[in-house]
């Protein structure tokens, strides 16, 4: 699996590249980030969710570090600012289908963490009941950074990294870990199509990237979930034999809020 070109216009569209990662200390957080999502509007503002998560505990931490500390954290893999396209993306699809929402955090996560993004190889490339352990993504980023984490610090991410599969639905299992299947549908297709697009991919190309593999799924799959996306209006798509023309409509990095009836019923306009 070759990695990803991360231009400058992805990086204005949230994207890291800093030599960092949250997985150092943490996972990708799916349970607070989940519990966040549920206590805010769409349309929320930086400071709102700071406030939520500092202020009122919707993350439900012990102390007032710790609330700190799973902002911070969730800032980091998440971006939450709405100048951000690709928050602003997960947002608007994130309740389409609660079912997604475990591959809709690793996505996003995977555009924000460029460690956690270098060894996806790792666990993506093995075969469904393939065992994975942690030593196998602590020796990935030994072998990709050498001479830059202690054995500690790669033992650490290996087993935050691992978490993190797990919760996206790439792995199961307790104490022994083992490949699986993740769970794909057309809001996670839209979303893997649309970083892809951010990074500069178009056409077929876009079946072809690090995020279309997340989605664990045949070329054939994603584009029939393609199409799906496109009947909701999530996107744009086309095709003519071996022509595929695929826009988002909805999913530009130039998007506004505009709330419905109920306040909390925003949909993103380009």
């Amino acid at each position: 699996m070759r990695q990803p070109t991360i231009p400058p216009s992805a990086l204005e569209a949230g994207f890291r590249l800093a030599p960092a990662s949250t997985h150092t200390g943490r996972t990708i957080m799916l349970r607070e980030l989940s519990l966040l999502l549920e206590a805010s509007p769409r349309c929320a503002s930086y400071d709102d969710l700071q406030r939520l998560v500092v202020d009122e505990n919707v993350t439900l931490k012990a102390t007032q570090a710790g609330r700190k500390e799973s902002f911070r954290r969730l800032r980091e893999l998440y971006g939450l600012r709405r100048q951000y396209a690709v928050y602003l993306a997960l947002r608007d699809l994130w309740t389409a289908r609660p079912d997604e929402q475990p591959l809709l955090a690793m996505l996003c996560a995977l555009s924000r963490d460029s460690l956690l993004r270098a060894t996806a190889p790792v666990i993506l490339d093995q075969p469904v009941d393939a065992v994975l352990t942690p030593q196998m993504i602590a020796e990935a980023l030994r072998s990709q950074f050498p001479d830059q984490f202690s054995p500690i610090i790669s033992a650490a991410f290996g087993r935050h990294a691992l978490s993190s599969w797990t919760q996206s639905g790439h792995a199961a299992g307790r104490l022994r870990k083992t490949r699986t299947k993740a769970c794909i549908g057309p809001a996670s297709t839209a979303y893997a199509l649309f970083l892809g697009y951010l990074c500069g991919a178009r056409g077929t190309g876009l079946f072809e990237t690090l995020w279309a593999e997340t989605l664990d799924s045949s070329p054939a799959e994603i584009d029939a979930q393609a199409f799906a996306a496109s009947q909701r209006g999530w996107i744009d798509y086309r095709r003519m034999g071996d022509v595929v023309d695929i826009g988002f409509t909805l999913l530009r990095k130039e998007q506004v809020c505009t709330s419905g009836v109920n306040g909390d019923n925003a949909l993103l306009h380009s």
